[in-house]
């Protein structure tokens, strides 16, 4: 008889993404369209030479370089394995069995996932009718025993925002006891001015912690490497339940090397941008319902279509992410790649009443 597993995590669904067929055009899980540079790619092959040795454990250059471009002590900066690890760590680090968290929905699918995993109810507050955060509904859903809320913002799948004013009224609301997680995933990607920095609000406060990545505007998702920016209590607590040596030798040379680049991670994400507004508008354009999007996708409210928009696309060479009967979110691609999926769904557009 196999050993069982825990029966609380017998509900957790697999994380499944479909088949990638030779060829497919892959526009289902918001990586950069472009390879690193030379640059880093250099970095990363130096740094295998030396893949016999562990890393340093808490990554102290990548850590001080951060903390020097971002103006924060190095206190305030802890890395992982990815900022999806970080949230994990988060949740490990400040819920307890039976305590809750609360986050919207749809956003980023592994919230309740690790809640779970910890033995925490996840609280999942619906966005508005414009697929935004609703933070009057997520103030509300707070109660004693909830110790973490996230906010995704540009949120991932739909891409919208929380503006600084209505931010601001948020966290000037949320008890000092509860810790406010800002995942802020796709942040090189805005071009709303309105869209707050949350390191700087991290720094009024004494319960919030920010949340980034390399593996979207820096072309590092294999890599696998992130970085939370917090108090310094915040910080350490996130640091102690880390995996040892989780941030590999490798992911500490690219993050390096990455940093040195910014003018070029700058300018790639000008493309991303460009194509993301030709998409948007030729969707609109078409019929589509597409939420003002501020990261590296779109999202497509297809509700009840959503599984055959995803078939057809997949018959058309497409790769897109189905997200049940919600809608589907499309990765921005190099631009012929956007060319071939404005095909597809126009001929979607004709093809389905």
């Amino acid at each position: 008889m196999a050993v069982p597993i825990r029966a609380d995590l017998a509900g957790i669904p697999d994380y499944i993404i479909p088949g990638q067929p030779p060829g497919a055009i892959l526009l289902n899980s918001n990586e950069g369209p472009l390879a690193p540079p030379p640059s880093l790619i250099e970095a990363i092959t130096r740094a295998a030479a030396e893949s016999h040795r562990y890393p340093t454990w808490f990554s102290d250059e990548l850590v001080s370089r951060l903390a020097d471009r971002l103006g924060v002590p190095e206190q305030w900066v802890t890395v992982g394995c990815g900022s999806v690890s970080l949230c994990q760590q988060l949740i490990q680090a400040y819920c307890a069995p039976g305590d809750e968290i609360v986050c919207a929905w749809r956003s980023f699918e592994a919230y309740p996932v690790f809640a779970r995993v910890a033995g925490v109810t996840a609280r999942t507050v619906p966005l508005d009718p414009e697929h935004r955060h609703d933070l009057d509904a997520m103030l509300a859903a707070i109660t004693p025993v909830t110790r973490i809320v996230f906010v995704c913002n540009p949120n991932n799948p739909t891409g919208t925002v929380v503006r600084a004013d209505a931010l601001r009224r948020f966290l000037d609301e949320v008890s000092s006891d509860v810790l406010v997680v800002l995942d802020e995933a796709y942040r090189e990607f805005l071009t709303d001015p309105d869209v707050p920095d949350g390191i700087p609000l991290a720094r009024e406060r004494e319960n919030v912690a920010v949340l980034r990545t390399f593996s979207k505007a820096y072309a590092l998702a294999g890599v696998r490497i992130g970085y939370c920016v917090a108090p310094p209590p915040i910080a350490a607590g996130t640091a102690k339940v880390g995996v040892p040596f989780a941030v590999s030798r490798l992911a500490q040379a690219a993050g390096l090397a990455a940093l040195e680049h910014a003018d070029e991670v700058a300018a790639r994400c000008e493309t991303v941008i460009r194509e993301r507004e030709r998409l948007s508008a030729a969707m609109r354009e078409a019929g589509h319902d597409v939420p003002p999007s501020q990261a590296n996708f779109l999202w497509l409210p297809l509700r009840d279509r959503s599984a055959r928009f995803g078939e057809h696309c997949a018959e058309n060479g497409i790769m897109v992410r189905v997200f049940g009967k919600d809608g589907v979110r499309v990765t921005v691609g190099l631009p012929e790649e956007n060319d071939a999926f404005l095909r597809a769904a126009q001929s979607f557009a004709h093809a389905v009443p």
